[in-house]
């Protein structure tokens, strides 16, 4: 098994590759810790050696959040001590709607964000998608939903709601959820469980 981090970037690769994917479609930190933050949190935990490669993704306006995931990645050493340097891939893409853009130029940007999502998911093939709430992941879900749609079922996508998010979700979680679209969608409050009888209540995980 192999696992991978991801959000956008173009090519084709006529073999997929094995492994798991997971996406980090977070933003700058909040008063909450953060998307990237919980992100960092939830890949520290897994069992990097059986999940590799991975690949980070962001938006192209969002630095923070790969530099603190190349902070993490230099953390992670195998047991004899070696960094793991060929284990994870940091890339960026198009955001599909930048913070306070209206609704109407945010559907041209949509758009080309689904082209470079689609070009993505021709690369990279992931198995594996795991998000947690930015609108970022939004892009990159679709288009894998859209293989499953049409037969051609390379990811499975893994969706964990904000700890933020107590009494409902984000609108990337109800669209998710609402159009059934991720496989797994996870949340930390049992509240949202009650309201959202689909989703799975697993406790705080940060």
């Amino acid at each position: 098994m192999n696992w991978k981090k991801v959000e956008i970037i173009p090519c084709c690769r006529a073999k997929p590759p094995t492994g798991y994917y997971a996406l980090n479609s977070g933003g700058a930190l909040n008063e909450v810790g953060g998307h990237t933050a919980e992100m960092l949190n939830l890949v520290g935990v897994l069992q990097n050696d059986k999940f590799a490669p991975r690949f980070y993704i962001a938006a192209s306006t969002d630095n923070m959040s790969l530099q603190k995931a190349r902070v993490l990645e230099s953390s992670l050493v195998d047991q004899s001590g070696a960094l793991k340097v060929k284990a994870a891939q940091f890339m960026q893409f198009y955001r599909s709607r930048e913070v306070g853009q209206s609704y109407l130029t945010s559907v041209a940007t949509t758009l080309i964000a689904l082209v470079h999502a689609m070009r993505l998911m021709l690369r990279i093939r992931p198995q594996v998608i795991l998000c947690n709430g930015p609108g970022t992941c939004i892009p990159l879900c679709l288009i894998a939903f859209f293989f499953k749609v049409v037969g051609i079922r390379w990811s499975s996508i893994f969706y964990v709601e904000s700890i933020a998010r107590v009494r409902r979700l984000s609108l990337s979680g109800l669209l998710l959820y609402k159009l059934q679209i991720a496989d797994q969608f996870f949340v930390q409050w049992p509240q949202l469980q009650q309201k959202y009888p689909r989703a799975q209540y697993v406790g705080c995980l940060m």
